[in-house]
């Protein structure tokens, strides 16, 4: 199976002057944990994860005066559509990440996450209703 079978297709994409709140708010009204962070000044594509929010709340710092350029992750692992899963996972797992950007020419185009893996490696008969 490859990545492009797995990935979600729906892409939140934030600027870098979002406050923390901001990006939190957009990610939960989208049931997703990560967001493309589009930085041209900053050179390209960055990710901000739900981890970078709590991290940043955990150290006390306020959501609404945190800009996500501040915690954004710019050097970032991405994958095409014709990865295999494994090598999306594999990827995860040699760098302690659960998301990766999909990129298609230079453009991302989805996100696959650990959980979309396993969902598709999980036999239908085996899952749980959520």
């Amino acid at each position: 199976m490859l990545v492009r079978d797995a990935m979600s297709k729906v892409v939140l994409t934030i600027g870098p002057t979002h406050t923390l709140r901001q990006a939190a708010a957009l990610m939960s009204a989208r049931r997703v944990g990560a967001a493309v962070v589009l930085d041209p000044d900053a050179g390209g594509i960055g990710i901000l994860t739900e981890r970078d929010v709590l991290d940043s709340v955990g150290l006390g710092q306020s959501p609404d005066t945190e800009y996500v350029h501040a915690h954004t992750t710019t050097d970032v692992v991405f994958a095409t559509p014709a990865w295999t899963l494994d090598e999306a996972a594999g990827a995860m797992t040699h760098g302690g990440f659960r998301h990766l950007i999909v990129l298609d020419r230079d453009e991302p185009v989805g996100i696959v996450s650990v959980r979309d893996i396993i969902r598709c490696w999980t036999p239908a008969q085996q899952r749980v209703p959520a």
